[in-house]
């Protein structure tokens, strides 16, 4: 799924006051396994767009800081809607800063449009001083991506299942989330691969179905 249809399915979540915590933001630092954000009180700009970015199947920062996100991805100088972008807070060479999803800029491109979490305490639309950009970086597959090997089928629920769903998602044999749960989308996206590829229908990932990734991969 596309990292900016996951955003906007989000927007709105927001922090609640007091010693209460939202769920949803909780639920970003469980599922990305950032230990520090424990309650939505934390800056969760990165937690959120580390979530983002793995229910999208793409490669992920694994930090809570906004900056650890300057080390994934490619730097690029003409972001698109999608992309991530960092800013700088308090000073370009202090350890804060914003991490959020590039939407656009107005007119004379002075402010920059991003989807974020953390952004007036819930995922909204903002916008920010352009000058405050540290880099635009896009998020790419790397060939480097290892292959799941364990035998993986209907009902399974493990991690290397995410890894088989972020791959069948990105060989556009699409299975919906990576949630590592093997179910009825995850066998069809197996078993249109298996055939598109003169390979027994069975919906079963294995020694066969695997080699075909990889060549796939290295295509």
């Amino acid at each position: 799924m596309n990292i900016l249809k996951i955003a906007f399915s989000q927007l709105g979540i927001k922090e609640i006051s007091g010693s209460e915590d939202h769920p949803q933001i909780i639920k970003y630092a469980e599922e990305t396994h950032i230990e520090s954000v424990t309650n939505d009180e934390i800056p969760w700009c990165s937690t959120f767009v580390n979530w983002c970015a793995q229910e999208a199947g793409l490669p992920i920062s694994g930090k809570a800081n906004a900056r650890s996100w300057l080390n994934v991805g490619k730097r690029i100088s003409s972001p698109e809607p999608g992309d991530i972008v960092i800013f700088w807070r308090e000073s370009p060479h202090s350890w804060k800063g914003h991490v959020a999803i590039f939407l656009g800029f107005n007119k004379t491109s002075s402010r920059v449009y991003c989807l974020g979490g953390n952004q007036g305490d819930a995922v909204s639309i903002s916008d920010y001083d352009a000058k405050k950009v540290l880099a635009y970086q896009r998020l790419e597959f790397t060939h480097s991506l290892k292959i799941p090997k364990p035998i993986l089928k209907r009902d399974d629920k493990k991690p290397e299942v995410i890894k088989l769903q972020f791959l069948l998602n990105h060989l556009q044999y699409h299975c919906g989330d990576a949630d590592g749960d093997f179910g009825e989308k995850t066998e069809n996206a197996i078993k249109l691969l298996q055939a598109n590829n003169r390979l027994d229908v069975n919906g079963v990932y294995q020694a066969e179905t695997q080699n075909i990734m990889e060549s796939l991969m290295q295509a």
